[in-house]
């Protein structure tokens, strides 16, 4: 064993408080994904926004809906309990194939020479393809074995750097599991183990979309339990196939397809061209549930009545929508909010987030979708701006703005006392800017509501008198441009109690 390498790899790690996460310009990442439909069109999402996060690793890994199998005919049940009710014993399962993302990526690479002008940081088409490795697909929850993908996941938390590296799980868990076991299996029990653990603690953060499999429930929520979790286990529904369901009457336009037809899918380039939409005659190889395509099975019992063109699903989103910086500062504070929902920590399991709740204007209740939902038509005309960029020159799209708070954004405040919060925007197209101030209630530790009065950049803030010490209030202000289609960027101030 060469202890100089260990002795440097410990050198490199540090070791922030449980739960503790880094602000990072751009996040180093790692998608594993199992490859169904949803998968495919949070892909294209994906690399829209690629230039947002340092991809690190594209693995093809399975899960409780797809694996390959082994091709001897070995059979499995699964571990899960709705799985192992609707497919029982299976040889193989839905599995799309090994190809589809450089087919994808492929696809990015036309539209690239547009797209790399519009944003600084998109990777040259062949850096990706590059990072594109298949991990542990035989079966559903299979970590037995090492693989290309386990292998890469593996020397990535153990490269030195120690950066948060944040290991996305759009399918199962299992090859970011054959991953981390593997590194078990070298360390445990040498006098390096204990500093090993703890530094691979530190630098990963799994974000997990539901279980997908046992893995995480069986190895590495007790064999790994310092390894901080974001744990989405229905909060992503409001961009899943059940939306109708979840997204209020009046904002599901922005998932229909008189818009996704519209701003994304047509006219836009191969990439766009490739996302999945209800009733657009297309059939993914190797998925035979997928139906959604054919426009005679529109109407669904499951999940509602549907039209040509509009959304399916993008279930994964959420795990990289957490990356992307629009200003809310919520990679380092999950609990604070963000496009890609919130989550705060668990009460039973430490160092594990879990679905927020918010409440619902719309409905007058509160559900944990709603903090997701509530950014929708900011995030459907970004979409729609990203969309643009595959086709437009610079000039003829439309570009974010960037806004920032006039002083400090993290104030400390005595009851009773007034303040004025300037926020000052501006727009790289020279568009008009409409500022909007609101509290974000579900975030604040104070129960009440401050009195504010607004006046278009500016906020008057009454703090009010029973403000205790340490109690947080929190403001945004989102600034919207006036473009042909208007993109919103964010800044929020934290008011604490002295």
């Amino acid at each position: 064993m060469n202890y100089l390498y260990i002795a440097c790899l410990l050198l490199a790690f540090t070791f922030p408080l449980r739960g503790q996460f880094a602000a990072q310009e751009r996040p180093r990442t790692v998608i594993t994904t199992d490859g169904e439909i949803d998968d495919v069109d949070s892909f294209v999402r994906l690399l829209l926004y690629a230039n947002e996060m340092q991809i690190e690793g594209l693995v093809y890994s399975s899960s409780m809906w797809h694996y390959k199998g082994d091709g001897q005919g070995t059979t499995m049940t699964s571990a899960m309990d709705m799985t192992r009710e609707l497919y029982g014993q299976r040889s193989e399962l839905r599995w799309p194939g090994e190809q589809w993302m450089q087919e994808l990526i492929a696809a990015y690479g036309e539209v690239y020479p547009v797209l790399s002008t519009h944003a600084d940081g998109y990777p040259a088409p062949d850096s990706l393809l590059a990072l594109v490795k298949v991990g542990n697909i035989t079966f559903e929850g299979e970590m037995e074995e090492d693989t290309e993908g386990s292998d890469f996941i593996r020397d990535l938390l153990l490269d030195g750097d120690s950066t948060q590296l944040y290991l996305q799980a759009w399918g199962g868990t299992n090859t970011i599991a054959r991953a981390l076991k593997s590194i078990e299996d070298r360390y445990a029990g040498t006098p390096a183990w204990p500093e090993v653990y703890r530094g691979v603690c530190a630098k990963a953060v799994l974000y997990l979309i539901m279980d997908q499999d046992a893995t995480y429930r069986d190895y590495i929520a007790g064999t790994w339990a310092d390894i901080p979790v974001l744990y989405n286990t229905g909060q992503f529904g409001a961009l899943a196939y059940n939306w109708k369901k979840v997204v209020p009457e009046e904002l599901r336009h922005w998932l229909e397809g008189s818009f996704m037809r519209t701003h994304v899918v047509e006219a836009h380039g191969p990439l766009t061209a490739a996302y999945y939409s209800y009733g657009d005659g297309k059939q993914q190889a190797g998925d035979p549930e997928h139906i959604h395509g054919d426009s005679t099975r529109l109407d669904s019992a499951q999940w509602g009545s549907f039209r040509p063109y509009d959304f399916i699903s993008e279930g994964d989103s959420p795990a990289f929508l957490h990356l992307v910086d629009v200003g809310l500062d919520q990679l380092a504070h999950p609990d604070w909010g963000g496009w890609g929902g919130r989550l705060v920590r668990s009460d039973s399991v430490a160092g594990r987030w879990e679905d927020a709740v918010d409440y619902n204007s719309y409905s007058g209740r509160s559900d944990r979708q709603y903090a997701l939902v509530r950014w929708l038509p900011a995030l459907q005309r970004d979409l729609a701006a990203r969309a643009d960029w595959c086709v437009y020159s610079y000039e003829a799209a439309n570009h974010p703005p960037s806004v920032r708070i006039d002083g400090e954004d993290r104030l400390t405040v005595t009851p009773g006392e007034k303040l004025v919060l300037r926020a000052t925007a501006t727009d790289p197209d020279g568009d008009a800017l409409y500022y909007h101030w609101w509290q974000y209630g579900e975030v604040d530790t104070y129960p009440g509501e401050a009195m504010i009065i607004l006046d278009g950049p500016e906020l008057r803030v009454d703090v009010p008198r029973d403000l205790e010490s340490g109690q947080t209030i929190h403001f945004i202000v989102s600034v919207t441009d006036g473009g042909a289609v208007p993109l919103t960027r964010y800044t929020r101030v934290v008011l604490t109690g002295a």
